[in-house]
């Protein structure tokens, strides 16, 4: 492809809408173009790099045996209300009416529609078992569209479903997407993890995700490479402390604390850490509130936190007027101690003495506290987000905390949809047997952002090799003042790409710094400058976009460099 016939616009300032380093990179190279919030038109440069992310999967998907249809975007309410997603999913789902004022929406996700298709088309257990998978547009009304690509409302999904007669068989079709899913994100070239994690609105028995390493991902992953463990830190599980508890030391006193209504003032007005503070929380519960007691340094996890007997789902902080109920004073106060709510204390805080607690009086606290003295022994629960240095759930390592961009979510669905949708084969004596299923998803679009994120520098993007726009970039210097520098810029061009490879030509009459510039801003792998000084010499520059600095090459240095390692 010749520069000059590709319209390709770069920009030198980063839009001042663009947060994350993904997003500013996409829109300075010429990837996307913002076209409302939430809504981009990929370019042809972002899409040629999209449509190799897509080459990956399908190989992948073909591979693993899963048929490839396409189902429609738009879908009706009537299935959505079978499931009983119509409310439950709430604004995120687009709705609208057509002419004839029949609801429908925009397809966030497609498990109504191939539970749909799978109750009309399967009848025996000799169709089975069979996975479905489609690449397609998908639709969700984020409140808040951000990061580019990475949280837009429009994106595009691969999304596969399978179809088994029995569990062992949905897990086996579970196991054959994982194997997929790992080697297509090994194809792409992207650093990951595979990490166990909450199934949230879709559902089922288990699931995992599939994460892009990057410091500015959004969610964080507990991992142990000596205990073979990986987890949404979400789902990374606490046990209690194996240590005992040291005897009191302290007497128990009530202190005034004016206005010290959070650990960071509490800690500072005392003069004490945070992990010798408890803070009690009053959350909604299904009957009543309920307290939850957790170490001044902990971050209680919600998930975890709504799955505990009593607490109302999703969780619900309870207002001020409720905490004033519970606890007698305004929130910032609150303690355990005298509490006729149920209450329920994180595993860390077992092995706690002499800790500091709200006295559910106004600026009042108490000191030197002790289980089994000052208030009963706890009944302890996993409320609590893991932390760096935790022992794993194997007991074997300890954790360490990464940042990682979710990409990939495998689900073992169960029977969830086709048991309401009723999705059924007859078996092999002829009983009905409703479908058990399992779900894939893989965010095409998203993955593009995050590989940026996982791979770029203060110059600009520096694909991987098998998502590169281009293989290589050739920069010719005066090209339109040198004979020489134009005609072999044109035998390499034709050259290169007889040997298969992709190439970006830049024919611009543009100056060497402008054409470096958006050669690295663009981040392809393999730079080729042509000049009459190195031709004399029969050189070509040549620069890895990883490298620091260039070297030069004969011809057929180059040639078998870039045959070696710029591979389509």
């Amino acid at each position: 492809m010749r520069y000059s016939e590709f319209g390709l616009t770069t920009l030198k300032e980063v839009p001042a809408d663009a947060e994350i380093v993904s997003h500013k990179l996409m829109l300075r190279a010429g990837l996307i173009r913002r076209l409302a919030s939430g809504l981009f038109t990929w370019m042809p440069l972002g899409l040629r790099v999209l449509r190799k992310v897509e080459r990956v999967i399908r190989e992948e998907m073909d591979r693993a045996g899963a048929l490839e249809l396409l189902m429609p975007a738009v879908q009706p309410a009537e299935l959505w209300q079978e499931s009983g997603r119509w409310e439950e999913y709430g604004p995120l789902l687009l709705r609208m009416h057509d002419r004839h004022e029949r609801e429908f929406c925009f397809g966030p996700t497609h498990e109504e529609v191939i539970t749909d298709i799978a109750r009309r088309e399967l009848r025996s257990y000799k169709q089975l078992p069979l996975n479905f998978y489609q690449v397609q547009t998908k639709f969700r009304d984020e409140i808040r569209p951000r990061f580019g690509v990475m949280r837009s409302r429009e994106f595009i999904m691969k999304d596969a479903y399978s179809f088994d007669l029995d569990e062992d068989g949905m897990r086996g079709a579970y196991q054959k997407m994982h194997a997929a899913y790992t080697a297509i994100f090994e194809r792409l070239g992207l650093k990951f993890r595979v990490v166990d994690a909450d199934s949230g609105e879709i559902g089922g028995s288990r699931s995992q995700e599939f994460h892009v390493l990057a410091d500015s991902g959004e969610d964080a992953i507990a991992y142990c490479d000596a205990d073979n463990y990986a987890s949404n830190i979400e789902m990374a599980a606490t046990e209690a402390p194996a240590e005992k508890r040291p005897a009191p030391a302290q007497e128990l006193k009530k202190i005034e604390t004016p206005g010290a209504r959070t650990i960071e003032a509490l800690r500072k007005f005392i003069g004490i850490s945070a992990e010798q503070t408890l803070k009690t929380l009053i959350v909604e519960g299904e009957e009543q509130p309920v307290a939850l007691v957790l170490r001044g340094d902990h971050e209680l996890n919600a998930i975890k936190a709504q799955k505990i007997p009593g607490v109302a789902t999703p969780l619900t902080m309870a207002d001020t007027e409720t905490v004033r109920r519970v606890t007698g004073c305004e929130p910032g106060f609150a303690g355990p101690i005298g509490l006729e709510v149920p209450v329920y204390y994180d595993h860390a805080t077992a092995v706690m003495a002499d800790f500091v607690i709200g006295a559910n009086e106004a600026d009042m606290h108490y000191t030197g506290v002790n289980f089994g003295r000052d208030i009963g022994e706890p009944e302890t629960v996993d409320l609590r987000n893991v932390v760096e240095g935790d022992p794993t759930p194997g007991g074997s390592g300890t954790l360490s905390i990464a940042r990682g961009i979710e990409v990939g979510h495998i689900f073992q669905l169960g029977t969830k949809y086709s048991t309401a949708l009723g999705a059924s084969v007859l078996d092999g004596d002829g009983k009905d047997r409703t479908l058990q299923m399992g779900c894939y998803g893989i965010g095409v679009t998203r993955i593009v952002g995050a590989a940026i994120e996982q791979n770029h520098d203060d110059r600009g993007i520096i694909w991987p090799e098998p998502l590169t726009p281009f293989n290589v970039v050739l920069v010719p210097i005066n090209l339109h003042r040198s004979e020489t520098v134009r005609e072999t810029a044109e035998s390499l061009y034709a050259e290169l790409q007889e040997q298969g490879l992709e190439v970006l030509l830049d024919d611009r009459d543009a100056r060497p710094g402008v054409k470096f510039a958006d050669a690295e801003l663009i981040g392809i792998p393999h730079r080729l400058v042509i000049s009459e000084r190195n031709l004399a010499n029969g050189e070509f520059e040549y620069q890895h976009r990883r490298d620091t600095e260039s070297r030069n090459l004969k011809r057929e240095e180059a040639l078998n460099l870039l045959k070696e390692h710029a591979i389509n």
